[in-house]
């Protein structure tokens, strides 16, 4: 599907700013991202919690609510020319888009900030510029790598993959870096990895194969973050363990972007990766057709999984083959299509 926009590509010009997360256990959050993975912490309120990784006054904003869940994505984009293009491109298909400032705008440590509903009715939030701080950082790790790349990525199951990775790259200019097949709990999964900028990958997004369903009850499978060490990633594993936070996977080495990483579930369902050294992709000769047998060359072990994980996943993949999906960008034009047809 083209964009109904025109051809100015926004390819670089976005990346991954700061998430939204709902919970109903602050305090474990409290505990899982200042003492476990080693985030700054700062109390905003009895309900919220900020975290940050570098200069960014908030980089994750948890708040207290009805669900446990990941609620909102916040992307950066750098140019006025690059939001202008994207908020085009959104409005060519009819999607609704709300532009939010104040109170709400400044929880994240933005100005002002643009919203609207992506793939399975996931928010995603546009900003321009971010909130900065001289204060003191303190992390129980050496140092998060953000930068040019953004704060991580998301990885997204999906059944209805092929719109999902056409609304990426319809809407972000997003390209596919390459493909993994897998055999996940007996799944046989092909994930595609695209990416906005240097970074491997933004976005993944994972279906299974044969007949399509969502296992994942929540609206993200994962949540990525890249540290600035080895030891970093060993001994925020351990501090995990040791505070009695379920590993979902051990310490492995990724097939695709190299990336040392491990696993952990975090206190609102998805799970955290945190990782080390992925590679930067080098546009000038890359290979986007390459497909990966497996997710790991070694180690990403399968850890606290246990029936009652499995039966929840059972019941969101049984539920996602008689829910249809919201896809977007199809949707609309259906919408759009039946509405011209009257």
């Amino acid at each position: 599907m083209n964009s109904p926009s025109t051809s100015t590509s926004v390819f670089g010009l976005v990346r991954t700013g700061y998430a939204v997360i709902s919970t109903r256990r602050l305090d474990e959050w409290k505990r899982f991202g200042g003492e476990a993975l080693g985030l700054h912490m700062d109390v905003r309120s009895a309900n919220v919690v900020s975290f940050r990784v570098d200069e960014r006054e908030r980089r994750l904003i948890v708040q207290s609510g009805q669900h446990d869940d990941f609620a909102a994505l916040g992307l950066e984009v750098l140019t006025d020319e690059a939001l202008a293009e994207i908020l085009s491109r959104l409005r060519g298909f009819g999607i609704s888009i709300t532009e939010v400032s104040g109170e709400e705008a400044a929880l994240r440590g933005v100005d002002a900030f643009w919203a609207f509903e992506g793939p399975k009715r996931q928010k995603i939030e546009l900003f321009r510029t971010a909130a900065t701080t001289d204060a003191p950082l303190t992390l129980g790790v050496s140092g998060f790598l953000t930068g040019d790349s953004g704060l991580g990525h998301l990885a997204i199951t999906s059944a209805a993959p092929d719109a999902m990775i056409d609304f990426w790259q319809t809407v972000f200019d997003a390209r596919r870096s390459d493909r993994i097949e897998a055999n996940m709990s007996g799944v046989n999964l092909l994930i595609t990895f695209l990416r906005l900028n240097e970074r491997h990958h933004s976005i993944a997004v994972a279906r299974t194969k044969g007949v399509l369903m969502d296992p994942i009850p929540t609206r993200i499978q994962h949540m990525a973050m890249e540290v600035a060490s080895l030891d970093d990633v060993t001994d925020s594993y351990i501090r995990c363990r040791k505070l009695g936070f379920r590993m979902a996977q051990s310490v492995g080495q990724h097939t695709n972007d190299r990336e040392i990483s491990y696993y952990v579930i975090s206190p609102s369902g998805f799970e955290i990766e945190i990782g080390w050294n992925p590679l930067r992709v080098d546009e000038s000769g890359w290979d986007d057709s390459t497909v990966h047998q497996g997710t790991s060359f070694w180690g990403h072990n399968p850890l606290d999984i246990g029936i009652g994980d499995r039966l929840k996943q059972g019941v969101s993949a049984v539920k996602s083959l008689v829910r249809k999906e919201y896809t977007p960008l199809r949707d609309k034009a259906r919408h759009s299509s039946a509405g011209s047809s009257l």
